[in-house]
């Protein structure tokens, strides 16, 4: 494992994101604000940060634990951009962008996942 998140390619994916999210929000509606719009964000902001704080942790179960959490945060985050095109705050073209940058997310991010579960089931045997 590397020592610090920011080797991580998991995290470097979704940082991306991030940046993205927040320009594509500044174009919803401002009724949105404490809305849509804010749970977008923090969704978004909750993947990077689960990682890292889950590769701060002491032990490989945290570790696991805050991983499982940005994975639910990266679903949470496509549920929500569906919504927000399905209401036409997105257009096709950003929407599809957007989500196929979460995509290019979760794939390290579940191998991360699939191989920290390995190490946690060889060590409990």
């Amino acid at each position: 494992m590397s020592d610090s998140y920011r080797d991580l390619v998991a995290w470097q994916r979704a940082m991306g994101p991030v940046k993205q999210v927040y320009e594509l929000t500044n174009t919803f509606p401002q009724r949105e604000i404490y809305g849509l719009t804010n749970q977008i964000r923090r969704c978004a902001v909750s993947i990077p940060s689960n990682i890292a704080e889950g590769k701060g942790r002491r032990s490989k179960r945290e570790y696991y634990q805050f991983l499982c959490r940005a994975r639910g945060s990266l679903f949470e985050l496509e549920t929500q951009l569906e919504i927000a095109s399905n209401l036409e705050y997105l257009s096709s073209e950003a929407y599809s962008f957007i989500r196929d940058q979460a995509s290019k997310v979760a794939k390290p991010l579940n191998g991360l996942i699939a191989a920290l579960q390995q190490q946690i089931d060889s060590d409990e045997s």
